[in-house]
């Protein structure tokens, strides 16, 4: 069964509605203005793409990674952007979501760039097919070890609380609770440390007696301490539901293996296409090894975050990058400052690598 097979045995199975290819794409609306956060943000992106071709290419005899999503410095706000963003439209429908980066042999490749997102498309529609794959690069602003150290920590002190505040409870207001709701009493008498992801209850706001005002204020904290230990407490993989669409349009026309890749200040995760889409089939997993989020950073956009260990572990260690200030001026003598990046050093975990892309590099 080729790759493109594979997948389309997989989308059968994904809920339609979450993901439906019979759906038409809503075209999107060019935005009119960006932020200096847009273009910091841009910058990361584009350092961590960067970082990765470069971590590649000075590290492989064999392999050669080059740029090919597009690469256009044109921002909203400046003189033909809204023909740019129609075009880049015109493109998600016809040959879908370019991955940021391809990986091919050398000997498939007789190129000396590593940026060939300005070949023309009859070229690439030759040359696309014989990559090893493709990779979209998403950055994100945090240090994952750190990140999870503070979870582990903020975990283990809601737990401590939670088990800490049942003590209370069954302690010195178990037949109180029991003849005011005896359901809530069964429910904070069978919380443990396996089924504390799923408590749920609604918090009473008795008043009448000091006793009932005291046992509300325990519930109350320990309903806090429960929503802290249920809310998403991992750093994750971030495809866009509507991006799932077009990717998929991609790998149709071109039958190229395609990953995200995750890149963190401090490591970087790879997933492959195929497993996000085996992923969401699986609805039992979602809110444990990935939740479906409404992206206020990205236009309230649906989002699947998946927990980033679920993935492979790809460039063991990211140094990181120096930086400094640029500044942008737009019309009517508007200015931008933002953050620019060089190429950080990176360690690429060649076992990670071989399970996740199924080559050596």
């Amino acid at each position: 069964m080729s790759y493109i097979e594979r997948i389309n045995e997989i989308i059968k199975n994904v809920n339609k509605n979450l993901l439906d290819l019979s759906v038409k794409r809503e075209r999107g609306t060019a935005p009119t203005q960006v932020s200096s956060e847009f273009l910091t943000n841009k910058e990361q992106g584009d350092w961590a793409e960067q970082t990765f071709i470069h971590g590649i290419n000075s590290f492989s005899e064999k392999y050669v990674a080059v740029k090919y999503g597009r690469d256009d410095d044109i921002i909203a706000g400046e003189v033909g952007f809204s023909e740019f963003y129609e075009n880049y439209q015109e493109e998600l429908d016809t040959i879908g979501k370019r991955p940021d980066v391809l990986i091919f042999e050398k000997k498939d490749f007789p190129y000396r760039t590593y940026n060939i997102s300005h070949f023309d498309i009859n070229l690439l529609d030759t040359l696309v097919p014989k990559a090893k794959c493709g990779i979209e690069v998403r950055s994100s602003s945090f240090l994952i070890n750190k990140y999870n150290l503070f979870m582990k920590m903020k975990f283990s002190n809601a737990m401590e609380n939670i088990l800490r505040i049942k003590s209370l409870i069954l302690s010195r207001f178990s037949e109180l609770l029991k003849k005011k709701d005896y359901e809530l009493y069964k429910i904070i008498s069978q919380v443990n440390k396996d089924n504390i992801h799923v408590v749920s209850y609604r918090t009473p706001s008795w008043r009448s007696t000091e006793e009932l005002t005291e046992l509300s204020l325990l519930l109350k904290e320990m309903k806090l301490n429960l929503s802290d230990i249920q809310k998403r407490s991992f750093l994750s993989i971030t495809p866009k539901v509507e991006d799932l669409k077009v990717v998929y349009n991609w790998v149709n026309r071109y039958n190229v293996p395609h990953y995200y890749l995750q890149v963190f200040f401090d490591k970087a995760y790879g997933i492959s296409y195929e497993n996000i889409l085996q992923l969401i089939c699986n609805e039992n997993l979602e809110g444990k090894d990935y939740f479906i989020e409404s992206d206020v950073k990205n236009q309230n956009k649906t989002t699947i975050k998946i927990k980033a260990d679920k993935g492979n572990n790809i460039l063991s260690k990211v140094e990181l990058p120096n930086h400094k200030s640029k500044m942008k001026e737009l019309g009517r003598g508007r200015l931008l400052f933002y953050v620019t990046f060089e190429n950080s050093v990176v360690t690429i975990n060649q076992e990670e690598f071989r399970k996740l892309f199924g080559f050596e590099i």
